[in-house]
C-alpha cells in the first residue's frame, strides 16, 4: 500500500512543477510587449519595471523562507502564494496603469514566485523523510520546469498575438488554479523535524559559510551571463548578423528541449561523480557556448552551440540548487530561495550590463563579456567544496 501513495505524491510534485512554470512561461516572455503595447510605458520604464520586480522578489523570498524554514505547514504558505500568483494574473489582466502594476502588481508577483522556491523545497523536505533518492527527483522536477518553458512560450505567443493580453493572463490564473487544486488534494503535509546537525550550523547566517559565498557568486555570474543572452539574443542575430526572427524562437526552443536530458543525465551522473565536478564541467560548458558566440556566427552554429547551453544551464539549474541545500543542512527553505534569488540577482545584472554595452559598444561585445564572467564563474566554483 504504501509505495503507490508514495509514486502518487511524486507524480503530483512533478504535475505541480509543470503548471506552474506554465503559468510562468504564459507571463514572462511577452512582459516587455505587454508593458510597450499595452500600457504605453517608455522602454526605460519598460526596464525600470523589470529591476523593481527582482528586488522585490529577492526581498519577499527571503522573509517567506525564513518564516517556512522556522514555522508552520510549508505546504499552507504554497497554497498562499498560488493565491497571490492568481491575483497577480487577474491584476495584469484587467488593468493598463503603470503604477496599479509596478506596486499591486509586483507585490503580488514576488509573492507568487516565491511558490516555486517553497514547492522544491517541500519536495526535499518530503524526499528526505521517505528516504528517497533526492537528486534524481528533484533533477525531475526541474525538467518539468525545462518542459514548461518548451510549451509556455509559443502558447504566451499565440494566445497574446491572436486573442489579446486578457485572455492569456486568464490562462495563466486557471492553470494556477490547477495547481492549487492538486496541491490541496494530494500533497502532503511534511511536519518540521530538528536536523541532526551541528548546533553551530544552523543559526549561523549563510554568509558566513565561505562556500555559500562562493557558490552564490558563481551562480549570480552564470545566470547573469544567460539572461544577457536571453535579452541580447533575439536583437543580436536580425540587427548584427542578419539571420531570420523565427531563429531566435527556434535556438531558445532547441536548448530547452535539450536541456531536459541534460538535468536527468545529471541526476543520474551526480553520485559518481559529485556535485562539484558536475557543476564544473557545466560551467566549462558555458564558456565554450559564450566563446562560440563570439567566433561563429551562422546559423548551423548557432544551433550546434544550443548543446553546450543546454548543458550549462540544464547542470546549473538542476545541481546547483541542491548544492546549496546540502551547504546549508536544516535549511531547505532558505537555501533553494538563496539560489533563486542568485537568478533574481542575475536579472538584475544582466539588464543594466546588456543595456550599457549595447548602447555604448553595440551587441556583439555582450558575448565578450559573457564569455569573461563564466571564466570568473568557473574560478570561483573551483573553490566550493564537494558535499
Amino acid at each position: 500500500m504504501p509505495k503507490p501513495r508514495i509514486n502518487a505524491i511524486y507524480v503530483t510534485f512533478l504535475v505541480v512543477s509543470l503548471l506552474c512554470g506554465i503559468a510562468g512561461a504564459l507571463q514572462a516572455p511577452t512582459l516587455s510587449l505587454f508593458l510597450t503595447n499595452e500600457v504605453k510605458a517608455r522602454p526605460l520604464w519598460v526596464g525600470f519595471f523589470y529591476t523593481v520586480n527582482a528586488i522585490a522578489g529577492i526581498a519577499i523570498s527571503f522573509l517567506l523562507a525564513n518564516r517556512s524554514d522556522n514555522k508552520g505547514d510549508r505546504r499552507k504558505l504554497l497554497i498562499f502564494c498560488c493565491l497571490m500568483a492568481i491575483g497577480n494574473s487577474l491584476v495584469f489582466a484587467f488593468s493598463r496603469d503603470y503604477l496599479v502594476l509596478i506596486t499591486v502588481g509586483v507585490l503580488l508577483a514576488a509573492i507568487g514566485n516565491a511558490s516555486m522556491p517553497q514547492l522544491f523545497a517541500l519536495a526535499r523536505e518530503h524526499a528526505d523523510r521517505s528516504s528517497s533518492e533526492v537528486v534524481m527527483f528533484s533533477s525531475m522536477m526541474r525538467a518539468m520546469l525545462s518542459l514548461a518553458w518548451v510549451l509556455g512560450p509559443p502558447l504566451s505567443f499565440m494566445l497574446a498575438l491572436n486573442y489579446g493580453f486578457t485572455p492569456m493572463y486568464l490562462s495563466a490564473a486557471a492553470v494556477f488554479v490547477g495547481s492549487i487544486l492538486m496541491i490541496v488534494f494530494f500533497l502532503p503535509s511534511v511536519p518540521r523535524v530538528e536536523q541532526p546537525v551541528d548546533e553551530k550550523v544552523v543559526p549561523v547566517s549563510a554568509w558566513r559559510n565561505k562556500d555559500v559565498r562562493l557558490l552564490f557568486f558563481a551562480s549570480l555570474l552564470m545566470w547573469t551571463c544567460n539572461i544577457m543572452y536571453v535579452i541580447d539574443m533575439p536583437l543580436y542575430i536580425t540587427s548584427e548578423l542578419g539571420l531570420p526572427e523565427g531563429l531566435a524562437g527556434l535556438l531558445m526552443g532547441t536548448a530547452a528541449g535539450l536541456e531536459i536530458p541534460a538535468m536527468l543525465l545529471a541526476g543520474y551522473l551526480v553520485k559518481r561523480t559529485g556535485k562539484r565536478k558536475l557543476m564544473l564541467y557545466a560551467v566549462a560548458s558555458g564558456v565554450v557556448f559564450y566563446a562560440g558566440l563570439v567566433l561563429f556566427q551562422f546559423k548551423a552554429a548557432l544551433m550546434i552551440l544550443q548543446l553546450f547551453n543546454a548543458i550549462f544551464i540544464g547542470i546549473v539549474a538542476g545541481i546547483g540548487m541542491l548544492y546549496f541545500q546540502d551547504l546549508m543542512p536544516g535549511r531547505a527553505g532558505s537555501a533553494t530561495t538563496l539560489f533563486t534569488n542568485s537568478i533574481s540577482t542575475g536579472v538584475i545584472c544582466a539588464g543594466l550590463l546588456q543595456g550599457f554595452i549595447v548602447e555604448s559598444f553595440g551587441h556583439y561585445p555582450v558575448y565578450w563579456v559573457a564569455t569573461g564572467l563564466a571564466i570568473i564563474a568557473l574560478g570561483l566554483m573551483y573553490k566550493v567544496k564537494d558535499v
